[in-house]
């Protein structure tokens, strides 16, 4: 092939007298088969010439790109959809992270702002600066009351002719006058939310559903419903109780290794049976024999027989201090453990005689538990 001054391809000598002679044909001698190769071979051009690096790296291809590149962004617009911000600047203003948080209110991306003022006006200060700063198209208007309001609702009137691809809009402002406003464009079948400052919290209106959002100026956070503040106070109770639950259970293992520690001292350095025997009862000579009897007896509790033998004499030795006395177990356990320095239950499961002492002395062979009172009266039933 070859190219002429004008940057057009030209066909070759044989290919171009392939199709000098086709025109020349009669229509009754063209056949389909000379017409299919005409259109094979034409294609084949076309496409060596659009694969070309020639045309690849060319202006006009670059443009094609780029035009292509735009509708198929377009198209996506107009299937997503955007949202828009309209601010009266004049009676509210917006922070950064108030701006933010009403972005994430929206379901489609914030992507243009407006806000509408007299930028003249002194009291606004340097607003037009920060927020012209942050994106916002600054629209002026006339000094007169309620003119911003009026621009507002002119422009919001015919969004949809200049943005076409808007689905929500953020109309901020306290004046009453702008309801007429999120009437009509909902009336254009757009998400509508009402933005309105009270105190230090902005009050968000979504027209569409009624739902109220509510965000805190002061705290830069969403103020929950009620709902989610019994949620969040029912949530600390839990983990406060939780928290109690686990100190207690340490607590209690502590207690628990101190008694068995406490257990351990006094069975390899008795001092509590020395400190009984310290304060005799002089005048009383059965209460010396009863104390000589508790050192004679306070050896180590080997065995059950060992123990039986010993709570019998114990029982015997109050019965003759006092033969009115009902023992009672408590009391039989407080005497075992003045001797030993052991509790009972300790005593019982050392020994692997049950798991308590009143168990113990309810399946012994040797004594009867008998009800008196609240209390359980122990009796002998054998003697040593």
């Amino acid at each position: 092939m070859f190219a002429n001054s004008n940057g057009h391809t030209k066909l070759s000598t044989p290919e171009a007298t392939k199709l000098s002679l086709v025109k020349n044909l009669p229509e009754e001698k063209i056949t389909e088969k000379s017409l299919g190769s005409f259109s094979l071979t034409l294609a084949e051009q076309l496409l060596q010439i659009i694969l070309s690096p020639a045309w690849l790296e060319s202006a006009a291809f670059s443009q094609f790109i780029q035009k292509f590149q735009q509708k198929t962004e377009i198209k996506h617009q107009l299937e997503t959809g955007i949202s828009l911000l309209l601010l009266d600047a004049e009676n509210l203003k917006l922070d950064v992270n108030s701006e933010l948080f009403l972005a994430s209110v929206c379901k489609y991306p914030l992507q243009f702002k407006m806000a509408f003022a007299n930028w003249r006006n002194p009291s606004i200060g340097k607003q037009d600066i920060e927020l012209y700063n942050r994106g916002y198209q600054l629209v002026h208007v006339p000094e007169g009351k309620d003119s911003a309001d009026a621009k507002m609702i002119a422009f919001g009137a015919c969004v949809s002719r200049s943005y076409p691809t808007v689905k929500e809009i953020l109309v901020c402002s306290n004046d009453g006058i702008l309801i007429h406003l999120c009437n009509e464009l909902q009336n254009q079948g757009l998400i509508v939310y009402w933005v309105r400052r009270q105190g230090q919290t902005l009050h968000i209106e979504n027209r569409n559903t009624g739902k109220l959002t509510h965000y805190s100026l002061a705290m830069a956070t969403e103020v929950p419903s009620f709902e989610k503040v019994v949620e969040q106070i029912q949530d600390l109770i839990k983990n406060e109780q939780d928290s109690i639950n686990t100190r207690l259970h340490s607590l209690a293992t502590i207690a628990n290794l101190f008694q068995e520690r406490s257990n351990i001292n006094n069975k390899f350095n008795p001092q509590q049976p020395e400190i009984e025997e310290i304060i005799p009862i002089i005048d009383d000579p059965s209460a010396q024999s009863i104390q000589e009897k508790e050192k004679e007896d306070s050896a180590e509790i080997l065995n059950e027989k060992i123990l039986n033998k010993l709570l019998l004499k114990i029982i015997q030795d109050i019965q003759i201090k006092s033969p009115q006395t009902k023992l009672s177990v408590s009391k039989l356990g407080s005497e075992l453990r003045k001797i030993t320095g052991e509790s009972p239950n300790s005593i019982i499961k050392k020994l692997k005689l049950g798991s308590n002492f009143t168990k113990y002395l309810e399946s012994s062979p040797t004594f009867r538990l008998k009800m008196s009172g609240k209390e359980c009266e122990v009796i002998p039933l054998l003697s040593e």
